[in-house]
């Protein structure tokens, strides 16, 4: 990986905590820089922030954090990746697999850094052990457990015969809805999916649902739903028609932790 040290960055990878204490020395140096590509806004990443704090990069002191790539459109990705790299970043932050492909397809030279569902699965990287090109991060496998929920929504709500699935456009993948298909047509369930691919379709797809006769909803894990949970909270409950649901999205301190060990020696290698 061009621009860090790549003992230190595997050994990371391979699950220590800690770089050598010379790296440490460095981060003095010069201020590093970090350039934002994620579907979701600034709170979401305050933990992440607050890690790289602890071990030593300060914002306005020696990290710079180019923030016009926070809650970003799926359309926009490609012009904000193109300025972004124009700054000359260190490293590109990326969430969700839509903003690493295009982090990818903008550069083959900077590190990114990013945290999806699955890196491996989706094509974005060989291996975990591996990852191969300027590509690392953090696989949450929140998608292995759509099906788990699905089962737990149904166990809580037995008589439900109708339920809705609302999908993330960009995220989720065809055999993740199949096999939540799979799982409802075991049952005997009617099961409805709804697609969103902006902020602005999440209103409409739950009312759809709940238009369509959906008894309960199954919010999949991906950034764009993370990003408005409180939004399909409120809209879940609107209309005096509230829809039992479970989802995919929470917030993870231990990955946040783990992206900030990737993103520090992307840091400390230079």
């Amino acid at each position: 990986m061009s621009g860090m040290g790549r003992r230190e960055f595997i050994t990371l990878l391979g699950g220590a905590a800690a770089w050598p204490l010379a790296a440490r020395a460095q981060q003095a140096e010069r201020v590093r820089r970090i350039g934002v590509l994620v579907p979701l806004p600034p709170i979401v990443f305050v933990p992440f922030f607050s890690e790289l704090r602890q071990d030593g990069f300060i914002e306005g002191q020696n990290l710079s954090v180019d923030r016009r790539g926070f809650d970003v459109k799926y359309d926009e990705f490609p012009a904000i990746a193109a300025e972004l790299l124009k700054a000359g970043p260190d490293v590109i932050l990326c969430g969700g697999d839509a903003a690493i492909r295009t982090a990818q397809a903008a550069t083959s030279t900077v590190p990114i850094v990013a945290i999806t569902d699955d890196m491996v699965g989706a094509g974005l990287v060989r291996s975990l052990a591996h990852p191969g090109g300027n590509t690392t991060g953090v696989s949450i496998l929140a998608g292995d457990l759509d099906g788990k929920r699905l089962e737990v929504l149904l166990e809580f709500f037995p008589g439900v015969r109708r339920l809705a699935v609302l999908s993330d456009a960009q995220n989720n993948t065809p055999a993740q809805l199949q096999a939540l298909l799979d799982i409802a047509r075991a049952r005997d369930i009617e099961l409805s999916i709804y697609r969103v691919g902006r902020n602005e379709d999440i209103d409409s797809a739950i009312d759809a649902a709940k238009a369509a006769g959906a008894q309960a909803l199954n919010v999949l894990a991906s950034p764009l739903l993370h990003g408005n949970r409180r939004v399909i909270f409120v809209c879940i409950a609107s209309n005096y028609v509230f829809l039992p649901s479970i989802s995919g999205q929470r917030q993870r301190k231990k990955a946040d932790c783990l992206l900030t060990v990737r993103a520090s020696a992307t840091f400390s290698g230079n």
